[in-house]
């Protein structure tokens, strides 16, 4: 069987699915990728066994037929060809030779009826949701999402759908992220999805109106998007009552320009403790000082302009945990929610709580 596409043509999608294979591997089947000729559409499919894409590109195909190729190895082959290359693939028995121009590859397959692919139960319960919506619950939580930790459900996000919106929340412990947006006739629904799954996802999401259909069963997900449809396990856990850590009490209010703010972090940071990155911040009058100390009894102090009128605090924060929430606000100026030195602090934009992040303080 012969195949003749493009290189623009079949990049995009290679590449579309190339995150989801591992660089090591359990199954050697599981370094390729499965590919399925099908009325002139060359259907790609990549698992992990834990997450599985597959997404569609058309070719010229003198007939039908499936088989798999090393995945890195046919990524970096279209990578290496010209710009504007024709590529022909030659399958033949065992052996699949593709040729551009002067170029000829000859790869090994492995049986396609090997491939593991994923096929979930019946569905439980499903919805759509626009590509921006999902994308923008992605972007604005996932940092928070905690990495290999024994506590397993925290490695991954919570998706929930609950009075009328549809809400993301990640926390590792030491931080909380939670985004929210509108949604309509959907039903309740709570599911963790893996951190690699998420992070994959958001690179596959675009900042359009697009719908995408998402369907639920017993213990996986499954996201419909055109030509591409993305499949992940659940985590099978119990993911921690998040509204307990959110502080709702709290008596001390900071608005603070985000961009002065996190510029101010960044030059502090350089001389903090490379390890804890933990940095001191003294709240006074309209006033908030920076301070930051390591081993080699170096510091740094900055002092910036705030909109505050309680009474004097000294607190420790992880400048790191900061500065990745700055990163991801928009507003101009951002509110800071505090009680105390041995509380933890709320972020928002000045006039929105679509967004939150809770950061607990660290003892320095």
């Amino acid at each position: 069987m012969k195949i003749t596409t493009s290189k623009a043509a079949l990049l995009d999608p290679l590449q579309q699915v190339g995150g989801v294979v591992e660089r090591r591997q359990t199954l050697p089947i599981l370094a390729n990728i499965l590919l399925n000729i099908r009325e002139k559409a060359l259907v790609i499919t990549a698992t992990d066994l834990e997450v599985e894409m597959k997404t569609s590109t058309k070719v010229e195909a003198s007939g039908e037929g499936d088989f798999t190729l090393p995945a890195r190895k046919l990524i970096d082959i279209c990578r290496a060809l010209p710009d504007e290359a024709v590529i022909n693939i030659n399958i033949e028995g065992e052996r699949v030779n593709i040729l551009s121009g002067p170029s000829k590859f000859t790869l090994g397959t492995l049986p396609a009826k090997d491939y593991p692919v994923i096929e979930p139960a019946t569905r439980s319960s499903s919805f759509s949701v626009s590509e921006k919506t999902l994308k923008l619950l992605i972007d604005k939580t996932h940092f928070a999402m905690a990495h290999q930790d024994v506590r397993y459900y925290l490695n991954g996000m919570l998706l929930e759908i609950r009075e009328g919106k549809i809400r993301s929340v990640s926390t590792d412990g030491h931080r909380l992220a939670t985004s929210e947006c509108q949604i309509d006739n959907a039903a309740e629904v709570q599911v963790i999805i893996p951190r690699k799954a998420v992070l994959e996802l958001g690179k596959l999401v675009s900042n359009t109106d697009k719908e995408v259909n998402v369907d639920i069963s017993a213990n996986h997900i499954r996201f419909n998007m055109g030509s591409t449809v993305f499949t992940s396990k659940l985590v099978d856990g119990k993911f921690p009552d998040y509204n307990r850590v959110i502080p709702m009490d709290s008596d001390k209010v900071v608005l603070a320009n985000r961009e002065i703010l996190r510029d101010a972090l960044q030059r502090t940071s350089i001389l903090s403790n490379e390890k804890y990155r933990g940095i001191c911040f003294k709240f006074s009058n309209n006033s908030l000082e920076l301070l930051a100390h390591n081993p080699e009894q170096e510091e740094a102090k900055e002092e910036l302009p705030i909109d505050y009128s309680g009474e004097n605090l000294v607190i420790g924060f992880n400048v790191g945990y900061l500065i990745e929430v700055l990163n991801v606000l928009e507003t101009e100026n951002i509110r800071m929610m505090l009680s105390d030195s041995n509380s933890s602090c709320l972020i928002q934009d000045e006039n929105s709580s679509d967004s939150r992040y809770v950061i607990m303080p660290m003892r320095l």
